[in-house]
């Protein structure tokens, strides 16, 4: 809908301008400033929706974009677009969202999601991931960056949608479609740095601190001079998509890269006021941190000193799951040279951190705490990611390294793990697309550089030449999924086996029990075994190769093998090399187990 707004004002914070003016509708107007906290404000009644407007600054004639900009239609070098949030037409209004407990969540794409590549081209999925049982979708992040693909981890205009993938009314479309299928929407949000094309703020104010470096550049300034503003710029970033775009949750990127000294974290601050968001609008709110710091304060409460970020991803499962089942070679280990044995899988499962202050070789130095106390709802695990896959040097899903058998007993331990499973887009049917890193930059010297410095990343790992460009278009399209391919062989096989886990994961109170206290894990370094007992139910796992025999427990019965025409024997199950098991005891003969083992009371 188009239309006219009362009395549009607009305002943009640049302390350091000693003038300031509004170019709109071909027409230079002054506007008045600074106040105190160095916004510069102008109100324009005549303005309305679809208008398009850019700032001055001094005596430089260059227009910039406003870095709150809610439209960029001609990318993020092109003027504003003033757009109303209030004029979509919702359909949502009785949806409350899914439980943050029982969640099974599903990280997607939406470039290579669909053949289309779009908000619209999604939707088309929605009722395909309901009826394998998804929850929550969590979506890579969409905020505008320059060029066409990318992962979109270098947004610079991050109020403004990207326009590639459908714009604000398309991702609102998205949301409002997910909510109609009984999806919640969890999106990934980057605020630990911009893009390094089309980043305009540093000309508006110090968003940056130039005495801080990440891996990505300067350090977002978050405790500095100016600070507050900036910590703002971020958190209504954070609130507009909860509130304008109605998504159920967010994910932050590389939380270990916020420097932050402020006697209030900004992770804390966040927090914070989302639940006085989440109390105004009487909808629950879904926080989700990436942090490698293994430091349990990132999930704990504020009330116990704590972010109070909901659940966090776990590397440490993975890196644990992964290294034991595909032994990569010596020069190309690097953070999994920390793991490596079915010890550290054992303790990834019982308490989800690996290094919980012990010495990491990897980092040279003690890493992580204990996260006594905290239930595995906390923590979000996955066999694999975008990450996980789409920095080896071809795009290769866990499947396609380790074989089929493997990728199904990974994926059974990970759905029959007391954790909050996330499965990556494609590999609850084995896809045979790759995922790799791809990128669209604009500038001809920096898609060299980023082309080169692939290259010779992965040159000692013996690739070559043989490394995709990551800024051919081919790249990104060869990183597509083909939905056509999941009814055959051992996709449509793999579709099943998916299938059957998550619903016997919603059929049993047990497998969705997140007290660590009700979780036996034993593990047999010889044989290669892995067990868990979880109350009623036992997941058997052989990573040898070798036949292992399992001896049934009283009352015990076979639900599911990763393996066809296998059952039980003589009270014995045998299983052969790389098979996965689920077994379930009744309750009564569970819990006469236990107190002929621990005594009657």
């Amino acid at each position: 809908m188009w239309g006219r707004i009362a009395v549009h004002k607009f305002g943009v914070w640049a302390p350091k301008a000693e003038k300031m003016a509004l170019c709109w509708h071909n027409q230079v107007l002054p506007m008045e400033g600074p106040n105190g906290r160095g916004w510069w404000m102008l109100e324009v009644p005549e303005a309305g929706c679809g208008d398009r407007y850019a700032f001055l600054f001094d005596d430089d004639p260059t227009p910039y974009p406003d870095p709150r900009s809610l439209r960029q239609p001609d990318g993020v070098h092109g003027t504003s677009e003033i757009y109303d949030h209030t004029a979509f037409e919702w359909h949502d209004q009785l949806w409350r969202g899914a439980p943050k407990t029982g969640s099974i969540i599903y990280e997607l794409h939406i470039g290579t999601f669909s053949k289309e590549g779009t908000f619209d081209g999604a939707i088309s999925r929605l009722k395909y991931l309901a009826e394998l049982g998804i929850t929550h979708v969590e979506v890579m992040p969409i905020a505008a960056w320059a060029g066409e693909q990318g992962w979109g981890y270098d947004g610079v205009a991050l109020f403004a949608t990207h326009e590639a993938y459908g714009g604000p009314d398309g991702f609102k479309r998205f949301v409002d479609a997910c909510h109609a299928t009984g999806l919640s929407v969890i999106l990934d949000v980057v605020y630990n740095h911009f893009g390094p094309v089309g980043n305009y703020t540093g000309k508006f104010g110090d968003y940056l601190n130039n005495n801080r470096k990440t891996p990505w550049g300067d350090a977002v300034n978050l405790d500095s001079g100016g600070s507050d503003e900036v910590r703002r710029f971020f958190i209504d970033n954070a609130l507009m998509w909860l509130k304008d775009y109605h998504c159920d949750g967010l994910r932050f990127d590389a939380v270990h890269a916020f420097i932050d000294l402020s006697a209030v974290h900004f992770l804390e601050q966040i927090s914070s006021e989302v639940e006085r968001l989440s109390s105004t609008l009487a909808r629950e709110f879904f926080l989700i941190a990436e942090s490698d710091l293994n430091d349990p304060r990132i999930v704990r409460s504020r009330e116990a000193n704590g972010y109070g970020m909901d659940a966090q991803w776990s590397d440490d499962f993975h890196h644990a799951l992964f290294t034991n089942l595909y032994q990569p070679e010596n020069k190309e280990q690097g953070y999994y040279a920390d793991f490596g044995t079915l010890a550290d899988l054992e303790k990834s499962l019982q308490q989800s951190f690996v290094y919980d202050g012990r010495y990491s070789g990897f980092r040279k130095r003690r890493h992580g705490r204990p996260p006594n106390g905290l239930a595995a709802h906390h923590f979000i695990h996955f066999d694999q990611n975008h990450d996980q896959v789409g920095n080896r040097a071809k795009g290769e899903r866990i499947e396609h390294l380790v074989g089929i058998d493997a990728a199904r007993v990974a994926v059974g331990i990970l759905l029959t793990g007391p954790y909050l499973p996330m499965l990556f887009q494609g590999e609850e049917w084995a896809a045979s697309t790759p995922f790799m890193y791809f990128a669209d930059h604009e500038d001809e010297e920096l898609r060299k550089q980023v082309a080169e410095g692939r290259r010779k990343e992965f040159a000692a790992f013996g690739f070559g030449d043989d490394v995709p460009n990551p800024e051919e278009r081919e790249t990104y399209e060869a990183s597509k999924l083909n939905w056509d391919e999941q009814a055959e062989g051992k996709h449509a096989e793999m579709l099943a086996w998916v299938k059957e886990l998550i619903k016997l994961r919603r059929s049993y109170v047990c497998l969705n029990d997140g007290n660590l206290h009700h979780l036996e894990v034993t593990v047999d370094e010889h044989s290669c075994t892995l067990v868990v007992q979880r109350e009623e139910a036992r997941i058997a796992a052989n990573l040898d190769d070798e036949l292992y025999t399992l001896n049934l427990l009283e009352g015990e019965e076979l639900k599911l093998i990763s393996r066809a025409d296998i059952r039980p024997s003589e009270g014995r199950l045998e299983l052969p090399p790389m098979t996965f098991a689920l077994l379930m005891s009744p309750r009564e003969a569970f819990e006469d187990r236990q107190v002929a083992i621990h005594g009657k009371r």
